[in-house]
């Protein structure tokens, strides 16, 4: 049993992290609409922070931080690269699209897992990844005029913000082994990357935080579900899975996440964004049984 419990386990953290985190760009909008992007971004780290050092504790797991150099480059990289810039896009881009401009980061891991950690890829996985390329291609359509080249950049800075975050976590749990935790990562790199976080919303100026009830729930299920159950189910998807394969798979969550802004707030893809997101998901069963075939 325990070799199916190894491949499923991933599988079905993929699942909840597409739940979470494709509805929350929806939510993460229209909190836009009561706080600036960085007040924001460190009130739901905060929160998120706190609410992980309870769990370690209320689990009598072990408290001691991870090695500092790492942490602190995941932390600086996953928590506040990530979710300053892609915060930061959210002001003027629409949620779908930067959804998926910030998911290039499976190609920026792929290629930082291979120059880094050597992760070797298969014909397979190649072909998948050529595959997904064009797609986002189709949907991110960058031959048209309209295009938002400043809220573009940042979203795709940060998909490699985050993709740095990623490969940098797996290096170090191939190096600590089962020594460390998930949960304790998780934790340890939030509250570095949060402190620069709340650096970042003193010193730049920002229109006041109101504080509606609107904000109040988008703040709550950030720190909740995004900020602290979703970054542990990465994590141990991360750790369970090549780094290539873990980017590259979650590309589930930006499609669903155009899906459910098309829905709720009427952002209509067009012919050819429709047609990327189709192609997107073919490149994801081919990457997900070329993934089960290896393990």
């Amino acid at each position: 049993m325990r070799p199916v419990s190894s491949r499923t386990s991933p599988l079905l953290a993929l699942v909840a992290l597409t739940l979470i985190w494709s509805s929350n760009w929806i939510v993460m909008k229209l909190a836009m609409l009561y706080s600036g992007p960085f007040e924001f971004s460190a009130l739901r780290y905060a929160g998120g922070t706190a609410a992980l050092f309870l769990v370690l504790r209320l689990r009598g797991e072990n408290l001691a931080p991870p090695p500092l150099v790492p942490t602190l480059v995941i932390g600086l990289a996953q928590t506040t690269g990530f979710t300053a810039l892609a915060q930061w896009a959210l002001v003027q881009g629409g949620a779908g699209k930067t959804a998926l401009l910030v998911y290039t980061m499976p190609f920026w891991t792929v290629l930082l897992a291979w120059a880094w950690l050597r992760e070797r890829l298969r014909a397979t996985q190649i072909a998948s990844l050529v595959l997904a390329a064009f797609g986002l291609l189709l949907i991110m359509q960058p031959w048209k005029a309209h295009v938002d080249l400043r809220s573009a950049g940042l979203a795709v800075a940060g998909g490699v913000s985050w993709a740095i975050g990623t490969v940098a976590a797996k290096r170090l749990f191939v190096r600590q082994g089962t020594v460390l935790s998930p949960l304790r990562l998780t934790a340890w790199q939030m509250l570095t990357g949060t402190a620069f976080l709340i650096a970042l919303a003193w010193f730049v100026p920002e229109r006041p935080v109101s504080w509606a009830p609107g904000f109040i729930a988008a703040l709550a299920f950030n720190i909740v579900l995004a900020s602290g159950v979703a970054w542990t189910l990465w994590l141990v998807v991360v750790q369970r899975l090549p780094a290539g394969i873990a980017g590259l798979s979650s590309l589930a969550i930006p499609v669903t996440g155009v899906l459910l802004a098309w829905g709720l707030l009427g952002e209509r893809p067009d012919a050819a964004e429709g047609l990327g997101m189709v192609v997107v998901a073919a490149a994801l069963v081919l990457l997900l049984r070329a993934s089960s075939r290896r393990r």
